[in-house]
């Protein structure tokens, strides 16, 4: 049988994956997981009856309003107030499953964790506990994607700081040509907070994290000292002549509300719709 031409093969299922394996070290004592923090309020019926609205249900809005259906949340044993409050997706018109991690050393060993779920379908990911506008954020990326069939798309926004964020060098037509962890000093703009990609990539990351061998890593009380973020995964990619293209969203703002002061505003000003037009407001 002749092999389909690329324009005629049907588009892959975009499910989302979302991980949730942090301790909050920077922000604990909390009374939840900190993707269940409320901030803000959200409407539940037609008599527009207000409930609290959690840090990841945010995240999960914007998958949802980009069509995606789907959607994994990888967990650390002991949080479980997370599958209680969401339970299976329908307070989002979703379907959501829950897995566990097994590695505690960086993101994408909590990521790999899903592969044998997700190896062959796109993937549209999110941090659960960094709040960011525009609502159609996936919605662009996932465009792009097609439109260019990168293996990666990432979605940028004006770095908060660089010292603590990954810095994104890219050429004029928008390819990532590098991804610098957290430079002391830095001409760069954007950092990256969303991204999308195609199982190209998630073949990579499994490939990549397989040969870091388990038996080099720390212990689990060690963790700290040795982690492995998911920016430097993808500079991997890049390195292995991977195709990693980007969505500018300019004029947008992102809070990480893992740290003590980004949760404050966040809290403050009521979620990522109220913190980005406040933010629009300064001079």
């Amino acid at each position: 049988m002749a092999a389909l031409d690329r324009n005629q093969e049907p588009e892959r299922e975009v499910v989302g994956i979302l991980p949730a394996g942090g301790r909050a070290k920077r922000i604990a004592p909390l009374p939840c997981s900190k993707e269940l923090y409320p901030i803000g309020f959200r409407s539940v019926n037609e008599s527009q009856s207000l409930r609290p609205k959690v840090a990841a249900h945010y995240l999960l809005e914007k998958l949802r309003l980009a069509g995606i259906t789907k959607a994994y949340i990888v967990l650390r044993k002991g949080k479980w107030d997370i599958p209680a409050y969401f339970e299976d997706g329908a307070i989002l018109n979703m379907d959501l499953a829950y897995l566990i991690m097994r590695l505690p050393f960086g993101v994408p060993f909590t990521l790999d964790r899903a592969y044998p779920f997700v190896q062959n379908a796109m993937v549209a990911f999110g941090f659960p506990d960094i709040l960011f506008q525009p609502d159609d954020a996936f919605v662009q990326l996932l465009s792009r994607q097609k439109a260019t069939s990168a293996d990666v798309v990432l979605g940028l926004f004006s770095a908060n700081s660089s010292q603590k964020a990954d810095m994104i060098d890219l050429n004029e037509d928008g390819r990532v040509r590098q991804v610098i962890i957290k430079p002391p000093q830095t001409d760069l703009r954007y950092t990256w907070n969303i991204a999308v990609w195609a199982p190209v990539f998630t073949h990579f990351m499994h490939e990549f994290l397989a040969s870091v061998g388990i038996e080099d890593k720390p212990t689990e009380t060690e963790a700290d000292r040795w982690e492995l973020s998911l920016g430097q995964v993808i500079q991997a990619a890049i390195d292995n002549l991977l195709v990693v293209d980007s969505v500018i969203l300019p004029n947008e703002s992102y809070l990480d509300i893992g740290t003590p002061e980004d949760l404050a505003k966040a809290v403050r000003n009521g979620g990522p719709e109220s913190i980005s037009s406040r933010l629009r407001e300064k001079p």
